[in-house]
């Protein structure tokens, strides 16, 4: 009989065979994800996430889409009807490292309580504008974790922090240089 270890809500042995699995065939570990935007009205977009391919195959797993919701605040010509663009990449960095954390503290053996990050970044809106500015994305990202274990030491807790910035997706993402291929089709 095969039993279940789940630890901060991880399936341990489901994760242990997936990166078994990713190791024996590295193409497994291919994904390309996809997000849709649509305009609304004014600086309003809805936006939807819903299937991914993975290993070229399409993984249609998700019974419906997410629906997202896009604007900006009065200040920037919105109405506040969602977080606006850079809003939604600090929360992406947010969730990348609580998922990163969590898992990794799971296949350690470190039980996790509590776990939150607040991330925040400085951002000159003057470029977007069109005026002179510094470049027109934001200049730090700084985040703050808040975690607590029954188990663990500081000193595992402060290197496994180390260890999520080090593998996170997201965060490389933003670090490292990363084509952005866009094209436009008139309709």
């Amino acid at each position: 009989m095969t039993t279940t270890t789940v630890s901060n809500g991880i399936d341990v042995r489901a994760l242990t065979e997936t990166v078994e699995a990713v190791k024996d065939d590295p193409s497994l570990g291919a994904f390309t994800f996809r997000a849709r935007s649509r305009w609304q009205d004014g600086t309003y977009n809805t936006g939807e996430i819903h299937t991914f391919r993975q290993d070229g195959g399409e993984d249609r797993s998700r019974a419906a889409a997410f629906t997202l919701h896009g604007d900006e605040p009065p200040v920037l010509l919105g109405a506040n009807r969602g977080p606006n663009a850079v809003e939604l990449l600090l929360q992406a960095l947010a969730f990348c490292y609580a998922v990163g954390y969590v898992a990794n503290a799971a296949a350690r053996g470190i039980e996790i309580t509590r776990m939150d990050y607040e991330v925040e970044g400085d951002f000159d809106v003057r470029p977007f504008l069109g005026l002179d500015g510094p470049r027109p994305g934001f200049t730090v990202i700084r985040a703050h974790g808040r975690v607590s274990s029954p188990n663990a030491t500081r000193e595992q807790l402060e290197e496994l922090c180390r260890y999520v910035q080090e593998t996170s997706p997201v965060r490389d993402s933003l670090i490292n240089p990363v084509p952005v291929e866009t094209t436009l089709e008139v309709v």
